[in-house]
């Protein structure tokens, strides 16, 4: 298992690091780095996680592990799955002091409600209604969100004074492709979906510009690396499914890490397998760190993609409405592009 590793502020915890680590490992006194959000900073996706006691899915082949390894930073790795703007709010935000030198995050998706979007959006046309759910997700992210990145941010400038902050953005899920026989997201909505996530980054860029701080656009540098692209730098429909449409080791090592890291230690990062072998050095002592805060860590409910349901009551009458075969692929595949077209029309 990789597990990551900061470098303890205690004394023991500084000797043990000195003699395990060589000196450009070693984190000084104003390096400490706090890494808050979700799962797209926890680093779920690279299905290697900490035994920390919670289900926040923390890894240290994600960015902010890889980052504080290459760069000798104190790494204090509090981004979680599931977690919202209130989430980051209640559970992470006491981890920021007037000491705080560096502070990442990830955070909107969840309360956009990404999950339930990809999850309806995943089922046939004629069983779902994609437009509809982006449609709210959109009107959330314009109406409701600004408001609320700029209550957290305010609150992370409050906390942690000095500190450099870097917002992350997300990146665009599709490029065109569905290549997963269970899932059945047409052109059209997968354009819809990537405009969503360009809306996303748009009011996470200005909320940032608001506050002072430096936002991170992963759109271009991902562009060729979405689900089903080669490389994928992102999971398709994954088993175990919280593994779904999340970054995967690829895509944190050779994607995040050299982006983020120019604006979180002033030069990107091109991690080795010394850089990976020092996240994963230290990995039980992040993991005792996370465990003091499992309690609060609880409190954060999980955000995941579910499995496309063709058996469920729903569907079925939505099958018999559209003359569907439900034991016939081709009859299910044939109704979805009739039925994903005349949606894509009506949009338009």
């Amino acid at each position: 298992m990789h597990v990551s590793r900061p470098l303890a502020t205690t004394a023991i915890a500084l000797t043990i690091a000195a003699l395990s680590a060589p000196a450009s490992a070693q984190a000084a006194p104003g390096d400490e780095y706090v890494a808050l959000g979700d799962s797209y900073s926890s680093g779920t996706g690279t299905r290697q996680y900490l035994d920390d006691g919670t289900s926040c899915l923390r890894s240290t082949l994600a960015y902010p592990s890889l980052t504080a390894a290459a760069g000798g930073l104190d790494l204090d790795l509090r981004a979680c799955s599931g977690a919202t703007t209130a989430d980051v709010t209640a559970t992470q935000l006491a981890a920021l002091s007037t000491s705080t030198d560096r502070v990442s995050i990830s955070v909107g998706g969840n309360d956009a409600g990404f999950a339930h979007v990809l999850t309806e959006c995943a089922m046939p046309g004629w069983a779902s209604d994609c437009n509809g759910a982006i449609d709210n997700a959109e009107t959330f992210i314009d109406g409701t969100l600004p408001g609320r990145l700029g209550t957290l941010y305010g609150s992370i400038r409050s906390k942690a004074p000095n500190a450099g902050v870097v917002v992350v953005g997300y990146p665009r899920v599709f490029m065109g492709e569905d290549c997963n026989a269970l899932t059945w997201f047409s052109p059209e909505e997968q354009t819809r979906l990537n405009a969503t996530a360009d809306l996303l980054n748009s009011r996470l860029r200005s909320a940032a510009q608001s506050a002072g701080f430096t936002f991170v656009n992963p759109t271009s540098a991902f562009t060729g690396h979405a689900v089903c692209d080669d490389p994928e730098w992102l999971n398709g429909l994954s088993d175990p499914i919280v593994e779904s449409y999340h970054p995967n080791v690829a895509r944190h090592r050779d994607g995040y890490t050299p982006l983020v890291s120019s604006s979180i230690s002033g030069s990107a990062v091109a991690v080795t397998q010394e850089v990976e072998r020092r996240a994963e050095a230290g990995g039980d002592a992040q993991a005792t760190r996370q465990r003091a805060r499992a309690d609060l860590d609880s409190t954060i409910k999980p955000k995941t993609v579910r499995l496309p349901d063709l058996d469920s009551p729903r569907v079925r009458r939505a099958a018999a409405r559209a003359g569907v075969d439900l034991e016939s692929p081709a009859s299910i595949t044939a109704a979805d592009r009739v039925w994903s077209a005349r949606q894509a029309a009506e949009h338009r």
